[in-house]
């Protein structure tokens, strides 16, 4: 089986307080691990940024966040694909190249959790490949503050967002595992 590793929106936008509080302060460098390995063995590997159509994300081409974060940025001939979309697969030609390179399964990181991290997840899944989500090298946001809060909803930590959106995904839309684990398999 070819694995790919697909590292979605992990982008200096991400670091605005429009968002709100975060968990998992360490995913960029657990990201950072997985796209280490990826490079080290000469594995395919795919970055996705999100280019926001709302003109006030920190994600908006006219608001300087869409840059991918240095600690995982491409480098050399690294595809890049610029999303509008929650799902890495909308709008851009990700399927089709994982396919011309034969990979069947997919490694997923990146920002944030309950949004393009799932969406992509779950496309991925229902597409055939087969998705371990790594879960340490994602994180959540809170309520994403600076949209507006709606009273009517329940509120929830980052944390528990993450938590709950991982373990939706685990078992029926992908493996969840840590950094650790997926680096021993791998190896």
């Amino acid at each position: 089986m070819t694995r790919a590793l697909v590292l979605i929106d992990i982008q200096e936008g991400m670091d605005s307080p429009l968002w709100g509080a975060r968990n998992n302060p360490d995913a960029e460098t657990q990201a950072a691990r997985l796209l280490a390995h990826f490079r080290a063995t000469g594995a395919p590997l795919f970055h996705v940024h999100h280019l926001s159509t709302r003109p006030a994300s920190p994600l908006h081409p006219d608001n300087g966040g869409t840059k991918i974060k240095q600690v995982v940025a491409p480098t050399g001939n690294e595809p890049v694909y610029a999303k509008s979309a929650n799902s890495a697969f909308i709008g851009t030609s990700l399927e089709a190249d994982l396919r011309a390179d034969g990979v069947t399964g997919l490694v997923i990181a990146g920002l944030s959790t309950p949004q393009c991290i799932s969406t992509t997840v779950r496309m991925g899944a229902n597409l055939g490949f087969d998705v371990w989500l790594a879960h340490d090298a994602c994180a959540a946001f809170e309520t994403h503050a600076g949209y507006g809060w709606n009273a009517d909803a329940p509120r929830m930590s980052a944390q528990m967002i993450h938590d709950c959106e991982v373990s939706i995904l685990h078992g029926e839309f992908c493996e969840a595992r840590a950094t650790d684990a997926i680096l021993e398999a791998l190896s």
